[in-house]
């Protein structure tokens, strides 16, 4: 599609362009107006047909629109402006430098102002921050009829018109209907009848993510957003809440692999700041090392009696580091979808040790019989069999517990991932493993 694009733009052939955008999904155009030239994208977004334009500009990436709104007149931002849904607007404005924010809200209507304000003064990692104030609302006095007149009216300029909710005459939210519901009924139906009061509602300080668990739980399209008083202020759509699970996944991924989480693209930030993201724990981890240093120098006498001890260190130590990743990643992933919480701390180690019994005594028995047929040294083998053994579990056991005591503490479970695991196991693998071999080598 790209190339298409750039073939007519070339060509100068704009008839046949604007026919081809206009056949084209909205998604495909935003995601090639980001790859195109900055000059071009002007270009082809003047191009799209009005109606959809506003759709498209919200899909694009934040450069590329910061770089339209530097580019379109006045005229023509106020059109898009009108046309964005107000979260899709309020995360422009927030995107923006406070040149072309100025620019944004002086071309946009006070209605819209407003509501871009209301939903800007809530925190970021706030339901408030992700709703949207465009819903379809009644009074439960309404009827069905009165319910479809009024979707007609204004249906065009909310974000969803499956999900109606209800409301008494101080805008407390006391009922939810469906369009379903709305079509199945008689049109003298009153809202009152029709509606299910037991409404799962969000409140404005809600977690984001919290947010997010809730729509993998209850499968809903939208879900109501209330103040303090059980007024409805807005609603979170799944669209909103797919995008708060994409951002911490990703997030949680870089916490993963000791990286500070960072909200650019990877191509897009600076190489400084990529370099700032990964130097601490870089840093933290490497320095950690000095005890796994330590310890080696106060086993040299073993070395010096069986040197064949030092060539089975990478091996204990990667198969220690290994054991916790797969028990750390586990019950992180756990924790963040509620499966697991800190109270089943002690189920979930009694379960993880289990497995580590079985996957230490399965490697002690293929190592042992390994080193005995290569080396011919059964003191050895049951050396490294045991220490093998031993590492499983106390990796496991690190891995399931750390993540659960981060939680406890309010921290990020994500932390105690692979690196800080591996640092940890790798200490106490070396003493296990050289503890062993000085009970049973006589070294």
């Amino acid at each position: 599609m790209k190339e298409k694009i750039i073939e007519l733009l070339a060509d100068e052939n704009f008839k046949e362009l604007k026919e081809f955008l206009a056949d084209a999904n909205e998604a495909d155009i935003a995601e090639c107006l980001d790859e195109l030239e900055q000059s071009d994208v002007a270009v082809v977004f003047r191009l799209l047909k009005k109606d959809e334009a506003a759709d498209i500009f919200s899909r694009m990436d934040p450069d590329t629109q910061e770089n339209l709104i530097e580019i379109l007149s006045d005229k023509e931002i106020a059109s898009i402006v009108s046309k964005l849904y107000v979260d899709d607007a309020a995360d422009l404005v927030d995107e923006l430098p406070a040149n072309l924010v100025t620019r944004v809200l002086n071309n946009s209507s006070e209605a819209k102002r407003k509501a871009i304000n209301e939903i800007l003064k809530y925190p970021d990692d706030s339901a408030g921050s992700i709703m949207t104030t465009e819903y379809a609302s009644l009074d439960e006095d309404a009827t069905v009829q009165d319910a479809f007149d009024r979707i007609r009216k204004r249906g065009l300029t909310k974000e969803t018109i499956y999900t109606i909710y209800i409301t008494d005459k101080d805008r407390h939210l006391v009922g939810v209907t469906t369009a379903k519901e709305l079509l199945l009924a008689e049109p003298d139906t009153r809202m009152s009848e029709l509606m299910e009061e037991n409404v799962i509602a969000i409140p404005t300080t809600e977690d984001k993510e919290e947010v997010a668990k809730m729509f993998d739980k209850y499968d809903f399209l939208a879900m109501p957003v209330v103040d303090s008083e059980n007024r409805l202020v807005g609603i979170v759509t799944v669209d909103d809440a797919m995008d708060v699970m994409s951002e911490e996944n990703e997030e949680d991924f870089e916490k993963m692999a000791a990286i500070a989480p960072s909200e650019e693209d990877y191509m897009k930030e600076s190489i400084f700041a990529q370099y700032k993201n990964r130097i601490v724990w870089l840093l933290v981890l490497m320095l950690s090392s000095i005890v796994t240093g330590k310890i080696i120098t106060n086993y040299e006498n073993a070395f010096a009696a069986v040197p064949l001890l030092v060539s089975f260190i990478p091996m204990i130590m990667d198969t220690g580091g290994n054991c916790g990743s797969q028990a750390s990643t586990m019950v992180i992933r756990a924790l963040a979808t509620d499966e697991v919480e800190t109270k089943d701390v002690l189920k979930v180690w009694w379960r993880e040790i289990r497995i580590a019994c079985l996957v230490g005594a399965t490697l002690a028995v293929v190592n042992g019989i390994r080193i005995y047929l290569q080396y011919h040294d059964l003191p050895l083998s049951i050396v490294i069999g045991i220490t093998l053994f031993c590492t499983a579990c106390l990796a496991k056991s690190l891995g399931c517990l750390l993540p659960i005591l981060a939680k406890t503490l309010k921290l990020d479970p994500a932390y105690m991932a692979s690196p800080m695991i591996t640092t940890m196991v790798d200490a106490c693998s070396l003493v296990i493993f050289f503890n062993v071999a000085l009970m049973l080598m006589n070294v």
